[in-house]
């Protein structure tokens, strides 16, 4: 089928397109990672070998094929350094979706209760932090939480302490920052599934009995579960792989894997074991995604 026969019936077109998508910008740049995962590091440029050379012909690239090994993986196994960093962000990451459900759900469910021309305001000022660089905004925090910053500030003149405190480069200030950051992510989705929520249901729940503790968490929890699935997706995949927050805010005893991957590829300049930890930590962002879908087919069709 020809180009020009699909762009000529959008629908094919709309059907072709997100496939085109993942082709164009995941499938090729992860199979370009993957290769150089593969490589060995090489003094040169680029810093790795064996580098395909197409226009040398098949046997050139049947040798290339053959020199890659899976050294680098072995690597990330054998050394407690990277195993260490992927056990550091999925926990810090657990909690941090913890926290975020925690916060953000009591927010969505007050901005689905509001009148309507309030929810507008409301969702207004949840969306205005994303006018402000992201980086500017992590910044603001440093000048808050440092040692003569605002926090101890305030807390020395309304006499709470005797002494500035260290707030900054604590696992405290970084969950501070990722809650600070990530928290619009959670209350989007969980707003747009409650406000979904049909009132007649709780006023049934009423009828029947229910108290408003019984009807939420017979009637609204669990119809706002997708929402919660939603938001925890939104949040706990780029906190994973979060580099910032944890570089600014939180001290450097222990790498989260986003530092171990800028080290690798920046300070150490070891491109293919920096690709190795890339792909493992794809495929592990892989299996909270198939998780979800999973769960999404076992629920029930609505009637």
């Amino acid at each position: 089928m020809s180009a020009r026969r699909i762009f000529a019936r959008p629908a094919r077109f709309a059907a072709v397109a997100p496939y085109a998508w993942m082709l164009l910008f995941f499938l090729v740049p992860f199979g370009v990672v993957l290769k150089i995962s593969l490589s060995q590091t090489a003094i040169a440029q680029p810093p790795y070998t064996p580098v395909f050379d197409f226009g040398a012909g098949w046997a050139a690239i049947e040798a290339a094929l053959s020199a890659l090994s899976l050294d680098n993986f072995r690597l990330l196994l054998s050394d407690n350094l990277y195993v260490l960093s992927y056990l550091r962000s999925i926990v810090v990451a657990l909690l941090s979706t913890a926290m975020l459900v925690l916060v953000g759900y009591p927010v969505a469910y007050g901005m689905a209760k509001l009148p309507p021309r309030w929810q507008a305001v409301a969702m207004m000022l949840v969306i205005v932090p994303f006018w402000t660089s992201f980086l500017i905004r992590i910044y603001a925090w440093i000048n808050i939480l440092q040692h003569d910053g605002l926090l101890n500030k305030t807390l020395l003149a309304l006499h709470i302490i005797s002494a500035p405190l260290v707030w900054l480069s604590t696992d405290g200030a970084m969950y501070l920052g990722i809650v600070y950051s990530y928290l619009p992510f959670m209350i989007l989705p969980l707003y747009a599934t409650l406000a979904k929520i049909d009132p007649a249901l709780l006023e049934a729940a009423h009828d029947l009995g229910a108290s408003r503790a019984e009807a939420f968490w017979r009637v609204t929890f669990p119809l706002s579960l997708p929402g919660v699935g939603a938001g925890v997706l939104l949040c706990f995949i780029p906190v994973v792989g979060e580099f910032v927050i944890p570089e600014l805010l939180a001290g450097s005893d222990n790498l989260m894997i986003g530092q171990t991957l800028w080290l690798e590829f920046f300070t150490n300049k070891d491109w293919p074991v920096a690709s190795a930890v890339a792909v493992v930590l794809l495929i592990l962002l892989l299996a909270p995604l198939l998780i979800y879908e999973r769960l999404q087919h076992r629920r029930p069709e609505p009637r």
